[in-house]
């Protein structure tokens, strides 16, 4: 059985979390730049893909890699206990939306994820029930 026989509107395969986009920070690099030279903030992630606005638009079918820094747990007095660990991954822009003006929102589909216990990082994090899952 599908992901879509299971839930015919939804078709997405992993769920996807709301992020509060002033504490999701993101940057990004299109291949085949070394550089991160894009930055922006993330409204929603899963496993498989992302959601953000950066600077400036990225066209639909671009490789870029992305620097996602997950919000970390914050004690009583506002230091942040970690793990505060970025999450390093590359994929493919599926949209981008050209019509407003300034920073544009999009969306990339994971294709790897760049260093050894990222993707488990990640879903430990949103598995943590920190987040609320995203309509």
């Amino acid at each position: 059985m599908n992901v879509a026989e299971l839930n015919p509107i939804d078709r997405r395969a992993f769920p996807r979390f709301q992020m509060n986009p002033g504490y999701t920070p993101v940057e990004a690099r299109v291949h085949p730049d070394e550089v991160y030279t894009l930055s922006g903030h993330i409204y929603d992630i899963s496993e498989g893909g992302v959601c953000f606005e950066l600077d400036r638009p990225v066209e639909p079918g671009t490789t870029v890699s992305l620097r996602v820094t997950l919000p970390g747990p914050v004690t009583g007095n506002g230091q942040d206990i970690g793990p505060g660990r970025a999450v390093f991954l590359t994929g493919n822009v599926v949209w981008c939306d050209l019509d407003e003006p300034g920073a544009s929102r999009m969306a990339v589909a994971v294709t790897r994820y760049d260093r050894a216990g990222d993707r488990e990082r990640l879903i430990r994090a949103l598995s943590a029930g920190r987040f609320l899952r995203a309509a």
